[in-house]
């Protein structure tokens, strides 16, 4: 599963910090001496069949189950089913054509069934229960990565919302499955499993493995049977039905399939269209050919995550569907693409056995965003993957937290910036310790071994054991059963008479625990470097090493792999040869982060304009954003770079951010190039350049907005939009943007618009549009609220008020405003009103 990617950091609110504050916060602490163990397994799951109806009117699910258990070992005669919510009509055992009732305890969460004889190990029965399943009546916890976790979501179920479809989907993990499925919901289940949905013809449906059979009702209906022939866990079941069109690829044969809402279509193969050949890339790294019988993509709208990897039935929520402009700046879904399908091996083909060791299945899937990016797009491109991750884990203040732990207050709270991105650091330094060659083939050994198995980090561990004949205790132990990081401080002593340099390296971590390090320290004399292999074991340790001439550039860390932060003492002149010798995307990142601050340098400087032409984009845009351009001589120096950047760049993201810094200058020479990218095709460009023309030439820039409301505008253009009515003061397009801001999915986009939304709120006059506006708000501030988000909105939303209570002056307005900031109070709830 893909958590959200909503970047919070800069407010204190990040996706990773619920499930910290979900631990910190309960007042029972009694978790903390409860061990979670791997469930037991007294009954196993074999098989599982169900015929089910979907009832749009009450959005329920009439079903029926037939499930094929046996005992794991030792005899049985009962099984206990997780059921959540249900309403149980009947429990039978089935014996060939007839059934035999049995006698059942139900306590709407569990249901405790009494089989008709002791059966012994191994020896399989088939339980048959029909029963309703009421999602909208159970309350169940989610995650960090999931925002509810019913189950079973009817979308739009009676057609009301006019401009949403109508969908359903499901949602398993972590244990949501049960809340439409009767089933043993762990994940150290596995079991096939043929689903036939009944569904409005008009509809079509997606489920786990293939359609085997379709069969057209009297009734309008129609029912669709999907089977799975090869055991997965009951979390990764899934049902999706509605008016999709489906754009079909393929890969060696398998069928790969994208369900997009239709207007998508011709753009679907843009969005999806990597998936063959990642599907390919995994395929011959691993070893492991792509295990399952097909694979499809669906996206659903108000999911409630993400991205969740459904076997051969991966579910996006509706961020994915890009048009072609959004297209323009780059594919901002393709790292969940890669993450859900990796989870095809890691996950699905072998599957954490308890959520303890989720590692298992999130830190692959996430490692798998750098892998990609790397293959397909550059190193450049995977270490920058690899360093946002690593910032995402450092910002998380979660170096607490083991990556395996078997101690917390709720399984919800391991979806979290350890499990995801301190884990896949995890595995890239694992990596670059044991080598491609080895690393890979240790996946291949743990993947064989386990397949359509469940496992645990030892098991890892033991493959990688066997591969290189090394004991990795000590690895596990620190890393995987072990919190933190290092934080390091190097220094640099040279010596000329001796013809020495000594390095120092001192971890300076406030936890009394010292990290043993593998690192390689690289000697540079002009291009020529040396590497020497050290091992860091103590909380200070020095290294001597000799030399002719005095070196350019020592450089620790030379494959910068390690999870850590560091304070590194080199001179300016260290990191100009790091940039321009040692290469590496972390190595120049370092060098642009130091010389920016001290540009009046100009050495920095040379380097800071050596910068706008990397070869990565990402840096360019790096270096454009750590400009001084209050420092007349940087903004002389960098003005036609940043010029000739603005108009050429090949990479929209960049000339957007070189249009951003040009209107710093105030130079009315840059209005008709701004004038000119207000109508680029990228949503970046054109949204940059019309908050730039803004501060030349407001008016110009409003008669822009207010033309551009007529038509598709996303992302930063509609932002741009919003914000400059706003500043114009004209409340005759709130009509468009609401309908904009009420469209777009749970997203970065729609966080960042939030504010110029409140703002532009603070405006209108009309009491039922500001309703209106407001509603939409609180409906997010709502969906915001596992992130912690609910403070903050209720901020903007009192600061809507006070705005008013400001404005309205005049007794008649007065009114109006009590009955709007009235309104505005009464969605503000409960205690977060203390925090204002």
């Amino acid at each position: 599963m893909k958590k959200l990617s909503l970047v919070f950091l800069a407010l204190g609110i990040l996706p990773s910090l619920w499930a910290q504050q979900h631990e910190e916060a309960a007042q029972d602490t009694s978790w903390k001496k409860l061990y979670r163990e791997s469930a037991p397994r007294i009954n196993d799951l074999v098989h599982t069949k169900l015929d089910v109806k979907f009832d749009y009117s009450k959005s329920q699910m009439n079903g029926k189950a037939w499930i094929t258990l046996a005992p794991h070992f030792y005899p049985t005669d009962s099984v206990t089913l997780d059921a959540k919510g249900m309403d149980i009509h009947k429990v039978a055992i089935v014996k060939g054509a007839s059934s035999q009732p049995l006698k059942f305890d139900y306590d709407q969460w569990q249901l405790d069934i009494k089989l008709d004889k002791t059966y012994k190990g191994g020896e399989k029965y088939i339980v048959y229960i029909e029963y309703t399943a009421k999602p909208d009546e159970v309350k169940v916890q989610g995650s960090a990565a999931i925002t509810d976790a019913k189950g079973l979501y009817f979308i739009n179920p009676l057609g009301e919302e006019k401009d949403k479809p109508t969908q359903i989907w499901t949602q398993g993990e972590t244990e949501a499955t049960s809340v439409w499925c009767p089933t043993i919901d762990k994940p150290d289940q596995k079991t096939t499993n043929e689903f036939a949905m009944t569904v409005p013809a008009k509809y079509v449906t997606l489920s786990n493995g293939k359609l085997a059979l379709q069969k057209n009702n009297s009734d309008g209906t129609r029912t669709d049977t999907w089977k799975m022939d090869q055991p997965h866990a009951p979390y990764l079941f899934f049902m999706g039905v509605g008016d999709y069109a489906i754009i079909k690829d393929s890969y060696k044969g398998k069928e790969v399939n994208y369900y997009v809402e239709k207007q998508y279509a011709p753009v679907a193969k843009k969005i999806f269209g990597n998936t063959p050949e990642m599907m390919g890339f995994f395929s011959k790294a691993l070893g492991v050919e792509y295990p399952w019988v097909k694979y499809s993509q669906i996206v659903g709208r108000d999911y409630v995550s993400g991205a969740m990897e459904n076997t051969t039935a991966t579910l996006h929520q509706e961020s994915a569907q890009q048009d072609a402009r959004e297209l323009l700046d780059g594919n901002g879904w393709e790292s969940t693409i890669a993450h859900e399908l990796f989870h095809q091996w890691f996950g699905d083909l072998v599957t954490c056995e308890s959520w303890s060791n989720l590692t298992l299945n999130e830190s692959f899937a996430n490692y798998s965003e750098t892998l990609w990016d790397e293959y397909k797009y550059g190193k450049d491109a995977g270490d920058a993957q690899n360093f946002g991750d690593m910032q995402g884990y450092l910002g998380s203040q979660s170096d607490k937290k083991d990556l395996v732990r078997f101690y917390y207050n709720d399984k919800e709270a391991m979806f979290d910036a350890v499990s995801y991105n301190k884990g896949g650091r995890i595995l890239h330094m694992l990596r670059s310790y044991v080598g491609d060659s080895a690393f890979f083939k240790a996946l291949n050994l743990y993947l064989t071994t386990n397949k359509y198995k469940s496992a645990e980090a030892h098991q890892l561990r033991l493959a990688f054991e066997e591969v290189t004949g090394k004991d990795l205790n000590w690895f596990w132990n620190q890393w995987y059963f072990g919190a933190g990081h290092p934080k390091l401080s190097i220094d640099y002593a040279y010596d000329d008479n001796a013809k020495k340099v000594k390095v120092t390296i001192t971890q300076t971590q406030t936890s009394d625990k010292t990290f043993t390090l593998p690192i390689a320290i690289d000697i540079y004399n002009g291009a020529e470097k040396v590497r020497h292999e050290v091992w860091v074991k103590n909380r200070e340790e020095s290294f001597t090493f000799n030399y002719t001439a005095r070196p350019d550039l020592v450089n620790v860390d030379a494959q910068k792999t390690l999870l850590t932060e560091k304070k590194d003492n080199k001179t300016l002149e260290n990191f100009i040869h790091q940039y321009k010798y040692a290469g590496q995307y972390l190595d120049r990142r370092e060098a642009i982060e130091f010389a920016s601050k001290s540009q009046d340098n100009p050495k920095a400087l040379a380097l800071m304009a050596l910068a706008l032409k990397d070869k990565y984009h990402g840096l360019r845009s790096f270096a454009i954003s750590k400009l001084d351009l209050k420092n007349e001589t940087v903004r002389k120096a960098v003005e036609p770079a940043l010029a000739e950047i603005a108009q050429r760049d090949p990479k929209t993201t960049v000339r957007a951010n070189a249009l951003g810094a040009l209107a710093l200058y105030n130079d009315g020479t840059y209005k008709s190039l701004f004038t000119k990218s207000v109508n680029d095709s990228s949503y970046t460009v054109a949204g940059t350049a019309l908050e730039s023309l803004f501060k030349l030439d407001s008016a110009a820039a409003v008669a822009e907005a207010k033309r551009l409301t007529k038509y598709e505008a996303k992302n930063k253009l509609m932002e741009a939009i919003t914000v400059i009515l706003v500043k114009s003061g004209d409340e005759n397009s709130f009509d468009v943007i609401a309908k904009a801001f009420k469209n777009m999915p749970i997203s970065q986009a729609k966080f960042n618009l939030l504010q110029p939304f409140c703002d532009f709120l603070t405006i209108v006059k009309d009491t039922k549009k500001v309703k209106e506006g407001v509603d939409l708000v609180v409906d997010f501030r709502d969906e915001l609220a596992p992130y912690g988000a609910v403070p903050f909105v209720n901020n903007m939303l009192q600061t809507v008020i006070n705005k008013k209570n400001a404005a309205f002056t005049a007794e008649a307005d007065k009114a109006k405003a009590k009955e709007q900031t009235d309104y505005i109070n009464s969605k503000i709830k409960g205690d977060d009103k203390k925090s204002f």
